[in-house]
């Protein structure tokens, strides 16, 4: 963990937040600025800058936050049915142009009202 970062903060409890998850790989809490009804964001316990820095020993921990975010998903009742009514948006911003503020690799769980594309 990097002694500097928010996220690495709040992972050790030294920053409140509003957990939504914890495993010995991850960590989810609930975005304080949502930009939807739903907005959990996924966060690895172990410190990586962004996606540019993972290497092939990240992809048990990357792959487990998809696994993570179907999860958060079905329980927060975003999960599609059998016609597809529902549905929530899975994002990782890359670089300061892509919209990335804190540099801890993080996935955005979004949900809980339509969505348009392209995105902002």
């Amino acid at each position: 963990m990097a002694d500097d970062c928010l996220f690495c903060k709040i992972i050790k409890g030294e920053i409140p937040s509003k957990k939504a998850y914890e495993d010995d790989l991850c960590y989810a809490f609930h975005d304080i600025n949502p930009v939807a009804p739903v907005h959990i964001l996924i966060v690895p316990k172990k410190h990586i800058l962004g996606i540019q820095e993972i290497t092939e020993e990240d992809s048990q921990t990357v792959g487990h936050m998809f696994v993570v975010a179907r999860k958060l998903a079905e329980e927060q009742g975003l999960a599609p049915g059998e016609n597809l009514e529902r549905g929530y948006r899975l994002v990782f911003n890359v670089g300061r142009d892509a919209g990335q503020s804190v540099f801890h690799l993080h996935l955005h769980l979004i949900g809980g009202r339509s969505m348009s594309w392209p995105p902002g």
